[in-house]
């Protein structure tokens, strides 16, 4: 008899579980080590920006995005990079938006007037279909307009990687609506602050105006900044009440999800940042995603005072990096001529779109007659 020891197949036993999930792992490392890669380098790019610049002119997260993109365009990862593609652009996603929930405190509502919260609602709910409208109008497809109306009324990047894993949403998709909502972004940050000298605005009314329609947070900061310390204030308030509705607009959504998913304007994806379910009637457990769940859930934590202060910042750092590697994986997915044919269309839907809520949230300015 040899003395080599009998392996599983030999003596006829299943494989022990372990050794599927190594196998698992095994499957989704190259991908992911080539994501990695791509988040490397648009770190590297950032801290390039700000050296050069004094600042970083587009994030990371967008860097990653556009890096994945000029990959895929140059080369395209073969079979076994599909997995850890597909892993990163979507279960690492969902974790990530789920973490952010850590970052949402319920009691910065009490710190907002009645008037100016359900305000901030209102614009937001009168937001996303106007700019949906106009997205169709302009022929996007629904899951394209979904995502360009989203990022544009609540948060920018942020809301477009939380809402594509709902709806179904495709890299190409979600690439081309955050590259054009992210030149966008710069633009507004940039153009804003002369908009508000223009019209003699105060800070109140600066800060106010600032949360409503700059897209993330730091770019809130960096707007308001040249007007003063009052509109960083009330800004950064208004902005974190924006972000708020985040959470009720995906259950919304995820309840309108069979629809969207099942399109058919649209080739089904190679990498999606959601599965699209069969036709027909989605089941009551999967109406409300899980990740969706974990935020409300790392929310209502935080509010009741039962995540640690300590924990606030690295959870926030692995919320980012984990956004910005599903970016990276979206990229890597990326056919850039599908990009660039929706490329006039986005680039008028998202500006036709943002100065819709220019107007909205100068509407609610006036109304509300801040001083």
């Amino acid at each position: 008899m040899s003395d080599q020891p009998l392996i599983p197949q030999q003596i006829g036993a299943r494989p022990l579980p372990l050794a599927g999930v190594g196998r698992g792992a095994a499957k989704v490392l190259p991908g992911l080590a080539l994501c990695a890669g791509v988040t490397a380098a648009a770190y590297g790019l950032e801290a390039g920006e700000a050296h050069l610049f004094g600042r970083a002119w587009l994030e990371a997260l967008v860097l990653a995005i556009l890096a994945g993109t000029a990959v895929r365009t140059a080369w395209t990862p073969g079979a076994r990079f599909r997995a850890g593609i597909t892993f990163g652009a979507k279960q690492m996603l969902e974790v990530a938006v789920a973490l952010l929930g850590v970052s949402i405190s319920f009691r910065t509502l009490a710190e907002v007037g009645p008037g100016l919260l359900f305000g901030i609602a209102g614009v937001v709910v009168l937001a996303i279909p106007t700019s949906f409208g106009i997205c169709r109008l302009l022929g996007l497809p629904k899951r394209m307009a979904v995502l360009v109306a989203c990022g544009n009324s609540i948060c920018g990047n942020s809301a477009i990687a939380a809402v594509a894993p709902t709806i179904g949403a495709d890299g190409d998709d979600v690439a081309a609506s955050i590259a054009f909502t992210a030149v966008l972004g710069v633009l507004v940050v940039l153009g804003l602050p002369f908009f508000g000298a223009a019209l003699g605005m105060s800070q109140l009314r600066f800060g106010a105006l600032a949360g409503l329609t700059v897209y993330a947070v730091p770019q809130v900061l960096a707007a308001a900044a040249p007007v003063g310390p009052a509109a960083v204030q009330i800004g950064t308030l208004v902005k974190l009440v924006r972000v708020l509705m985040l959470g009720p607009v995906v259950l919304v959504l995820s309840m309108l999800a069979s629809r969207l998913r099942d399109e058919t304007d649209e080739p089904a994806p190679n990498v999606t940042a959601g599965d699209r379910p069969k036709p027909g009637h989605v089941p009551v457990h999967r109406m409300v995603p899980p990740f969706i769940l974990a935020f409300l859930a790392f929310a209502t934590l935080r509010s009741a005072g039962l995540v640690p202060a300590s924990a606030l910042a690295p959870t926030a750092t692995v919320a980012n990096v984990l956004t910005i590697l599903s970016m990276a994986a979206l990229g890597l997915g990326v056919d850039v001529r599908v990009v660039a044919r929706a490329g006039l269309r986005v680039t008028g839907a998202v500006t036709l779109s943002l100065a819709a809520l220019g107007a909205l949230s100068l509407g609610l300015i006036r109304v509300l007659g801040l001083a």
